[in-house]
């Protein structure tokens, strides 16, 4: 679906136009405020000491040479810190370890100095002793009845989840075709531009005040609020502008409670900024799953059967890893029409660095295995996979087998604009060559949330919309905008409701002391929530300003209009009108000093899952599909992606440009997880935290990006919207395996598919071909 750019005149509506971000310019100017660009008077500068062990015992900590260092104000160890534990769930983290280390890179000791250099080299001087302990480092040793416990007193395995709907073996049973496969799914580092940072202080009224990379202000607060054992009123948390999150920057990293313990320990402001390597040794990868796949199929292609078996590894702390398995364990039955499934699925602790939230939130490493499936057994039926994708597809208006109530879809015709943009019959109908170089074609489909009703029995948002006395407007929100465009959306909607230019509009970045409670920017969740509640606050405004000029011109509130031209007039007398700044100061006069301030809330019309997780936790559910062309060089195993199409179903486009800005990121980011991107961990301790060594993709390792839209016009979103962050990052390592698969005949069902892998593929496939000639 094509878009034309259109400009704003003032009072026209942006929603559908390509608008650049509302944040684009003071980014491009390096105005922009990150946590690592803040400076206040007086300020210290943080650094941390880390293990270099997986798993190992404090003997002793020797912290004198530091502190007597020159320019040193405090050296912090585990007995300086509160004895509270932290965690998502399980509380068993401590900001700084004490007893024990359980992974290579956890905090042991923080240093606040003057000078950054001073604080470096304070961390030389620090004299700790460790007695090595033996490490788990795999999810088979944690799973070995003899294995000790990651943590005390307990077994190491962390979460587990099992479910069955309907009758698995009859389904099976009357399948014509069944097949079972592994699958593997690696850990990717989120690689945002900006790694974490964080400034801390402490207020004239011994507040502790925070700015921060974060997606969620709430949450934030909370955690250091439970994690420094203080009051959450004694504590403001502000996000600074944030240069990219992908879930990495939720709940999971200790960045925040270090420099917040710092804060308080020298009463001072403490900056902490992570280094890159800091940050990959801190920062939360995705979830690395090894998944067992079986699926039933009946000769036309219907799935009748599906049972799933995961082991997940979350490392040596939990944190959000139980849900992204919960995710991978579910998610993907909702796609089609199977009643019969089967799941049982484990998370286990190592002594590797922990796992957690990442974009696609474990869809990717199920998406991967199943469209692997689905077109594998395509060719054992003899159908194209696209046709078994159509046949199974959930439908408008029909309820999942986990009670998922679907009131929009555009699956299928994803699924059409993708396949169709890359030439998909005639390319796969055309004689393979037997070249060097190969080229195949691959496709593969995948649903995704927006919102879900498991974290809490709330999936709302309140959207405050103040009008000011010279008729601009100001937002108050606590969903944060960590690039991908919240303060954007929020901006078109409150501003198509008032009919003003966007220019009118300015969003107040998150503050817990001035924002509305917000669950936070994850799950894609911010335009379903926050933009229908701004909607709310924006009529709510609006009728504020109605009831003062029916009361101030004798009209009934229902004859009077907005717009215009920018202000309230009477619909069938326009000449009698007032502008938005008019009636706003006269707002103030004529309410004893009142100004016109509203707050809206939203909250989604879902049901927290049951003790069977059965229940419709979502108000949206958005799709997608991507077809890929590569070429694989035979000789060297090298895979070069040459043609890209995602097709997102986003309900209603709000801002094109912006969602193909993030169609394209999440298609890079599929293309480096499946190709590229590999944390090399020896012995528990990662060997490549740069990105000289982690190999991202990069300009020229990707196509043209191209991609469109289906819009089906959600009945719950803003104006027809859904989520369109991640829903395009799903299909992308499947759609690669397939097309490798078509090109060369061989199915790589490990990541990330490396040349070293395609080439002993190749190998095996000659010897077997060798011994049945």
């Amino acid at each position: 679906m094509s878009h034309s750019s259109t400009t704003q005149t003032s009072g026209a509506s942006t929603l559908g136009a390509d608008i650049p971000q509302v944040t684009a310019r003071s980014k491009v100017l390096g105005r922009a405020m990150y946590a690592g660009d803040i400076k206040v008077a007086g300020m210290l500068h943080g650094k941390v000491l880390r293990s270099p062990y997986p798993h190992a015992r404090i003997v002793s900590i020797d912290t004198s040479e530091a502190l007597s260092l020159p320019g040193v104000k405090a050296v912090l160890t585990g007995a300086e810190a509160p004895r509270a534990m932290w965690g998502v769930h399980h509380k068993e983290r401590r900001i700084l370890a004490e007893g024990v280390v359980r992974f290579a890179g956890e905090e042991v000791a923080a240093v606040a100095a003057t000078t950054e250099e001073i604080a470096r080299d304070a961390l030389d001087l620090i004299r700790v002793e460790y007695e090595e302990l033996p490490s788990i480092l795999s999810p088979e040793e944690a799973m070995d009845e003899e294995a000790p416990g990651v943590h005390p007193e307990r077994n190491n395995v962390a979460h587990e989840i099992r479910f069955e709907r309907g009758d698995v073996d009859s389904g099976f049973a009357s399948a014509h075709v069944v097949h079972e496969a592994t699958y593997y799914a690696h850990a990717q580092y989120p690689g945002y531009l900006e790694p974490m940072g964080t400034v801390a202080s402490i207020d004239p009224d011994g507040r502790l005040v925070v700015w921060t990379s974060t997606q969620s202000v709430t949450q934030a607060r909370l955690r250091l609020a439970a994690a420094l054992e203080r009051p959450i009123s004694s504590i403001r948390v502000i996000q600074a502008t944030t240069g990219g999150g992908f879930g990495g920057k939720m709940v999971e990293d200790a960045n925040n409670l270090i420099a917040g313990l710092l804060a308080v320990k020298t009463g001072k402001p403490v900056r902490l900024v992570n280094t890159r390597l800091e940050d990959f040794l801190a920062a939360c990868s995705s979830v690395p799953e090894r998944i067992t796949l079986k699926l039933g199929m009946d000769r036309d292609g219907l799935i009748v059967a599906k049972d799933v078996r995961i082991v997940a590894e979350c490392g040596a702390y939990c944190g959000l890893s139980g849900e992204v398995m919960h995710v991978t364990a579910m998610r993907s039955d909702n796609m089609h029409r199977n009643p019969n499934v089967r799941s049982h699925a484990t998370l286990v602790y190592t002594n590797n660095p922990p796992h957690g939230a990442f974009r696609g939130f474990g869809g990717t490493q199920m998406q991967f295995a199943l469209n692997s499936h689905i077109h594998t057994m395509g060719e054992m039926l003899g159908l194209d996979p696209v046709l078994i994708h159509k046949r199974n597809a959930i439908r408008v208006g029909e309820v999942s087998i986990h009670g998922w109530k679907i009131g929009s879809t555009g699956l299928v015709e994803c699924i059409d604009q993708a396949i169709d943009a890359i030439g998909w019959e005639s390319k796969r109908a055309s004689p393979k060559t037997h070249g060097v170089k190969r080229r195949g074609v691959g496709m593969a489909a995948a649903m995704h949330v927006s919102g879900n009703r498991t974290i809490g029995n709330w999936d709302g948002s309140t959207v405050i919309v103040k009008i000011n006395e010279d008729g601009r407007v100001f937002i108050m929100s606590g969903e944060c905008d960590m690039g991908q465009g919240a303060m954007t959306m929020l901006s078109q909607v409150v501003a198509h409701e008032l009919d003003l230019p966007l220019a009118h509009m300015h969003v107040v970045p998150p503050d817990t002391d001035t924002s509305p409670i917000a669950i936070g920017s994850l799950a894609s969740r911010v335009t379903m929530a926050a933009g229908n509640a701004a909607i709310v606050a924006a009529r709510m405004a609006r009728d504020k300003l109605f009831a003062l000029a029916s009361k101030q011109w004798g009209v009934p509130a229902e004859q009077l209009k907005i717009g215009g031209g920018g202000g309230v007039f009477v619909a069938d007398a326009p000449e009698r009108r007032a502008s938005i700044a008019e009636l706003a100061k006269l707002h103030i006069w004529t309410h004893g000093g009142e100004g016109i301030q509203v707050s809206g809330t939203w909250d989604a019309q879902t049901v927290m899952h049951d003790d069977n997780v059965y229940g419709n936790i979502a108000p949206a559910y958005s799709f997608a599909a991507q077809a890929v062309e590569v070429e694989v060089d035979t000789e060297t195993g090298q895979v070069c992606v040459l043609d890209s199409y995602v097709a997102d179903d986003c309900g209603k486009a709000l801002n094109p440009i912006a969602i193909h800005g993030q169609t394209n990121g999440a298609t890079v980011q599929a293309f480096g997880w499946t190709l590229y991107e590999q944390m090399q961990v020896e012995g528990g301790r990662l060997m490549n935290g740069n990105f000289a060594d982690y190999t991202m993709a990069t300009a020229d390792a990707v196509p043209l990006l191209r991609g469109g839209f289906v819009e089906s016009d959600d009945p719950n979103g803003p104006y027809g919207a859904k989520g369109a962050s991640e829903t395009a990052i799903l299909p992308g390592a499947p759609a690669i395996a397939n097309a490798v698969y078509d090109a060369i005949g061989v199915r790589i069902t490990e990541l990330p598919i490396t040349p070293e892998k395609i080439l002993a593929a190749l190998r095996e496939r000659k010897e077997e071909e060798t011994r049945h000639a």
